[in-house]
């Protein structure tokens, strides 16, 4: 076969990511393998001797290229090391397909517990710019125009809150991830008496994946993550959008920190904000690796296929982008500067008080509040150098303009019916604004106090809960290591 071919069929860079996932699906086998009596202690030692002394780098680098992939190398160099009388039984009971599921699952479950720890790193960020910015005044925007006055805590807990889902979804995404299909062999199962409980124990998965050919040739589980990953970077994207135009000159709301900003080769005043930038990039990457692993993974005929291979890179990439993006955003959060008299400043135009003037017409004079939606809105429209000036103009001023409108409007001044002069001025200032907005979620501040306590509540839950899946992996695993060290003693028995 011709290198071209070669190259064609191999999956190195996938292989490279799955090396310790490997190594450790080998020895989990190889133990259960000796406990169930199918193969002789000895034989046990010998391979459990060699899977322990394997070198990653030497290995990936000298060996891996020379094979078709990493587990048919693995099992091919541990046989020209102790020959195929020995090496040979390794792979009793076992197919690759049911070998790869298992490695890819634990490779996965290991990046989303990492993914999720990163995740938390990014809410309790959030949650502490908030905290520390809860009196801070910013213009609320929607379709990009000044829309109502809120907080820059309130706004960044919004943020918090979305990242809390992202959290609850890559959970139940590890709960999917953490099955075992090891035992299922090439989809049929095996006529050896093997232990699936055994190797699902000491791999540290939850349970076994029970059918055998669903065990072998679903992908189910990585659609999911790649799709928590997706949802992930869109609101990843989002801060990043807004930090981008946050950073611009139009707006000058924020400083991003030096380590996140680039220069340019020709204009020396310039502070790019490329990292921001290749976060909302990468948004469309991960994107691309969820669309490709669902077209690769549609109308599959059970059980497996080759075409399976090529999903693995495309969930290798999406972990990577992610996981990587959600640190840099952390680092960028955590640095973030504020302008906050420049935040104040632009509180003031554009009429941002408008809802709350219709709304203190309502409660002062009971007409319809579409009727006082449309009495402020033609206040706002009918001049925009003045609409623009609203909160600036006096209360006594601005009262007399509505009194002319809802003459034209309802026949009646709106001071005649209930609405004072020191009603429009309450209206019309920003801080009054956003303390009547205390109903549950609002921006007032003492809710949004009550919210930070809660998420960081809520935080070290979720904290706990991630950590208590690592721990129980780890325990495993430790017990695995116990496993294979204790059957290795066979070889310094045998020889004394």
């Amino acid at each position: 076969m011709e290198k071209r071919e070669k190259d064609f069929i191999q999956s190195l860079e996938s292989d490279r990511w799955l090396f310790y996932a490997d190594l450790l699906v080998d020895k989990a086998h190889v133990v259960m393998l000796k406990e169930r009596g199918i193969i002789k202690k000895e034989e046990a030692a010998e391979i459990l001797k060699f899977l322990t002394k394997i070198k990653e780098k030497d290995f990936i680098e000298l060996e891996l290229p020379s094979y078709e992939d990493l587990h048919t190398a693995i099992e091919s160099v541990l046989i020209r090391e102790i020959g195929e009388a020995m090496g040979g039984r390794m792979h009793i009971g076992r197919s690759r397909n049911d070998e790869i599921a298992t490695c890819i699952r634990i490779a996965l479950r290991d990046e989303l517990l990492e993914l999720m720890k990163e995740v938390n790193y990014l809410r309790r960020a959030l949650i502490i710019k908030a905290a520390e910015n809860v009196d801070t005044l910013i213009p609320g925007y929607t379709h990009l125009q000044h829309a109502q006055a809120t907080t820059f805590a309130h706004q960044y807990m919004a943020h918090a809150d979305a990242l809390a889902r992202d959290f609850s979804r890559l959970l139940n995404a590890y709960e999917h991830t953490n099955l075992c299909p090891l035992g299922a062999a090439a989809f049929a199962s095996t006529g050896f008496p093997i232990d699936r409980a055994k190797t699902t124990k000491l791999l540290g998965f939850n349970s076994i994946l029970e059918n055998s050919m669903d065990a072998v040739s679903s992908r189910d589980f990585v659609i999911e993550s790649i799709s928590c990953f997706s949802n992930l970077m869109t609101n990843l994207s989002r801060l990043a959008e807004e930090i981008i135009l946050w950073s611009t000159s139009e707006f000058d709301f924020i400083r991003v920190p030096v380590e996140y900003v680039t220069g340019s080769s020709i204009m020396p005043q310039k502070r790019n904000p490329d990292y921001a930038e290749l976060i909302r990039a990468r948004a469309g990457t991960v994107y691309g690796c969820l669309m490709s692993v669902l077209s690769i993974c549609k109308a599959l005929p059970y059980s497996y296929n080759r075409d399976l291979q090529e999903v693995t890179p495309h969930l290798f990439k999406a972990t990577e982008y992610t996981t990587a993006s959600v640190l840099v955003m952390t680092g960028m959060v955590k640095g973030l500067e504020l302008k906050k008299d420049k935040l104040e400043k632009q509180t003031e135009i554009g009429f941002i008080s408008a809802t709350e003037l219709a709304d203190t017409i309502v409660r002062a004079t009971d007409i319809p509040f579409r009727t006082a939606h449309k009495i402020v809105s033609r206040l706002a429209n009918e001049g925009k150098d003045r609409a623009e000036d609203e909160e600036e103009a006096e209360s006594d001023v601005v009262l007399r303009r509505i009194d002319e409108l809802a003459m034209k409007s309802i026949g009646k001044k709106l001071s005649e019916i209930g609405l004072t002069e020191r009603k429009v001025k309450e209206a019309l200032d920003i801080a009054s604004n956003i303390r009547k907005r205390d109903v549950k979620g609002g921006p007032a501040k003492r809710e949004v106090l009550r919210m930070i306590e809660r998420r960081k509540t809520d935080l070290d839950k979720d904290g706990r809960s991630r950590q208590v899946k690592e721990e129980r992996v780890k325990k495993s695993l430790d017990e695995l290591a116990r496993e294979v060290k204790k059957k290795k003693r066979v070889i310094k028995v045998m020889k004394t």
